[in-house]
Order: structure tokens, then C-alpha cells, then sequence
């Protein structure tokens, strides 16, 4: 069949902003300084989004207060309040991966909508990876791209999830199917809210930074190898220079590929495993850092069982995992009781990894290691997958 063709050549859409500005602020949170400083009558609406478990932080309850109407109760933060402070807006979502939906995004909007937003309006997410993506993805749809600032309020979003422009929520069972990369024009970071987090949310960041250091410092892998208890000391000065590491890794990765087109990619490692434990569990059963720890051990067998890394190293990386108190067996006891069978868990588990969005062909594609900073991307046999799997 014959046929004529005619070529539109377009510019690179534009992600939102052209830079990001990461601010580290010492001492308490103090979000009306941050927002509301002397001189700030002039600045765009800016359309506020935090959770319920934030709003009813201690540090948040002088900004939120800005916000609440004169027959408002102070004591009740709930899912779907809406106030205003002037021109700007605070909208409250549920709290936790649940929320995570494109129904908790169109809150955002309607927020937005129903208070005369344009697209010069700032979206600002205060929370954890839940709420900075949400947000996020709100302000990429938004009229086109708006734009937007985030508040980490966790270990994991400050070191991850805010960092770098991924945006989005879950759909069905599966995560973060529906997003887009729309990176913050600031992100403002204050690890003193780290002294709000439970213990399950701090340990749940500290896997991303245990990721973070088997990527690109060997020396942070150290600390943390000889320092476990730092999952027990949230004050020590390890986590701060963790963060700040953290947080300049990938800000350096991200700078080279904003789309994951090459060496982001790195920045999955444990996730392929992780993100297929967290489908099979149930979204919200397990937190994200506890499954990425589990995927880091299942990719360091993983990468013996193909040859590409000593017995050593897999076991070193282990031994690490193990000490933190993650589980490093084939099989996660969050599925223990779904399925007794191993080799129909491996199998769930495997269908999971092909319906993920990182994958392009019938094989699954994996972030995989020859020695703690040296990585490699390769794409893996089914029988393999499911042999350190079961």
C-alpha cells in the first residue's frame, strides 16, 4: 500500500521549569517563613496539598490554622478540607499509599478549579512520596503545566521521591502507572521533620538511602555497614549527610536524563523486585522502603546467578540488609500467607515485573551490580529471575 508522508518537526515540550532550586533549612519547620515572608503581597496563588498525618503535625498547625474558616475546628484535620487564605488554597487528601489515585489527583484539581486558578498558580505538595507525586502530576495537567514546589516531609521523599521530576499515582494494583515528568521549580527540605516520622516511615527512607549509597559512594555504604543502629538514632549527624548525598547523587544522575532514558535507570535498583512485592502484597501492606531493601538482596542474587558478581559481594550486601532487619530469603513473609507454594509466589511475582512500565520486551529488564559503585543494566532470562526467586 503506497502513501505520502509530510514531517512536523516540535521543540522538546517544556517539564515546568528549566532548573531546580533544593533549599536545606536548619532547625524547626517553619512553613509560614517559607511562604509567607515580609514582602510576599505580590506572589502568584499557590494551591497547598498536604495529607491528614501531616496536617496534624505539630510543626504545620500555625501555617494550616491561615487556612481554616471561623467555624472550623481546630482539632479536626480531615480527608477533602478545602480552605483559603487569601488567593491561596489548602487542600487535606487521605493519608498513605491508598490515596495514591487518580481520583486523590482530581481533588487536587478541582481544589485548584474551584478557586479560580490560572496556570501561574504554584502547586506546593507537603508530605511524603505520596503527596509530592500527586501534586506534582496535578500541576503537569493542570491547564497544560502549571507549576510547583514540594515540601518533603519524610527520609524517603527528601532523598527519592521529590527529587527529580517523577510524578504521578497508582492505578488498579499496580504503581505509579499513570504520571509524568514535571520536575519542582524548589523543593524545600527540612530534616528536622524526620523527628515526627514512626519508626516503619524512617526505615522505610533509609533503604532508599542504603540504595543510594551501593550506586554512588562507597564511603556512605561504609558508614551505614558499620552503623546499623542508625535506624534507631534519627538525630545522629549521619542522616543529615546522608540526605545531602542522597540528594546530590541523584540530582547529578537526573541532570544527564530527566526521562530515564539511559542512566537513571540505575536509580531502580531493588525497585523491579520491590515494585513487583508491593503489587503482590497489596499497595500499602508493605512500605515501599522494606520492599526495595527485599529487591536489593533478590538483585544481588541475581546478579551472582548470572555471573556478574562474586559470592562476596552478594553476601556483604546481605549481611547489610539482614543487620538493618530487612528480609533478604527468597520469599517475603508479607506473602506467606497468600500463597504457601514458592514456585507459584515466584510466578506471581514475575507476572507482576512484566506489567511493570520499566519493562520493553518478553524479558525483564534489571539493575544489577559487579561491586558495590560499578552497575549494569541488562535484561534477564525468565528461569533465572524465578531461581532466586523460590
Amino acid at each position: 500500500m503506497n502513501f505520502e508522508e509530510k514531517i512536523i518537526a516540535y521543540p522538546p515540550v517544556h517539564p515546568g521549569t528549566d532548573r531546580t532550586f533544593i533549599r536545606f533549612y536548619s532547625g524547626e519547620p517553619d512553613l509560614k517563613s517559607i511562604f509567607y515572608p515580609e514582602g510576599s503581597e505580590n506572589l502568584p496563588q499557590r494551591i497547598f496539598v498536604t495529607d491528614t498525618t501531616v496536617g496534624s503535625l505539630p510543626a504545620l498547625s500555625g501555617f494550616i490554622d491561615n487556612f481554616r474558616g471561623e467555624n472550623y475546628s481546630r482539632a479536626k484535620i480531615e480527608n477533602g478540607f478545602v480552605g483559603t487564605n487569601g488567593k491561596d488554597v489548602l487542600a487535606i487528601l487521605g493519608a498513605g499509599e491508598p490515596f495514591k489515585t487518580i481520583e486523590s489527583v482530581l481533588q487536587i484539581v478541582k481544589a485548584a478549579l474551584d478557586n479560580n486558578a490560572q496556570r501561574s498558580a504554584v502547586f506546593v505538595g507537603i508530605g511524603g512520596g505520596v503527596i509530592t507525586d500527586m501534586t506534582a502530576f496535578a500541576a503537569s495537567i493542570f491547564k497544560r503545566g502549571a507549576h510547583c514546589e514540594l515540601v518533603p516531609t519524610t527520609l524517603l521523599s527528601m532523598v527519592d521521591a521529590a527529587v527529580g521530576g517523577k510524578t504521578g499515582c497508582d492505578f488498579d494494583a499496580y504503581k505509579n502507572m499513570i504520571g509524568s515528568f514535571f520536575p519542582a521549580q524548589k523543593i524545600h527540605i527540612c530534616p528536622s521533620f524526620i523527628q515526627t516520622l514512626p519508626d516503619f516511615e524512617y526505615r522505610s527512607g533509609m533503604a532508599e538511602v542504603v540504595k543510594t549509597a551501593l550506586l554512588y559512594s562507597k564511603e556512605l555504604f561504609e558508614k551505614l555497614e558499620s552503623y546499623p543502629e542508625i535506624l534507631t538514632d534519627k538525630k545522629n549527624p549521619l542522616v543529615e549527610e546522608a540526605i545531602k548525598i542522597s540528594v546530590g547523587s541523584k540530582a547529578r544522575v537526573v541532570e544527564q536524563d530527566l526521562t530515564e532514558k539511559n542512566i537513571r535507570m540505575q536509580l531502580n535498583l531493588g525497585h523491579t523486585f520491590g515494585h513487583a512485592l508491593e503489587t503482590c502484597a497489596g499497595l500499602g501492606v508493605i512500605t515501599h522502603g522494606d520492599a526495595v531493601a527485599w529487591g536489593m538482596g533478590r538483585a544481588a542474587e541475581l546478579s551472582k546467578k548470572i555471573g556478574l558478581c562474586t559470592s562476596e559481594y552478594t553476601e556483604r550486601v546481605k549481611n547489610m540488609l539482614s543487620s538493618f532487619g530487612w528480609c533478604v530469603e527468597p520469599v517475603h513473609p508479607v506473602l506467606k500467607n497468600k500463597v504457601q507454594n514458592p514456585s507459584e509466589i515466584a510466578s506471581m511475582i514475575f507476572n507482576a515485573m512484566m506489567k511493570d512500565k520499566k519493562n520493553s520486551s518478553s524479558k525483564v529488564r534489571f539493575v544489577l551490580q559487579s561491586q558495590i559503585c560499578e552497575t549494569v543494566i541488562t535484561e534477564v532470562q525468565k528461569e533465572d529471575v524465578l531461581d532466586v526467586l523460590r
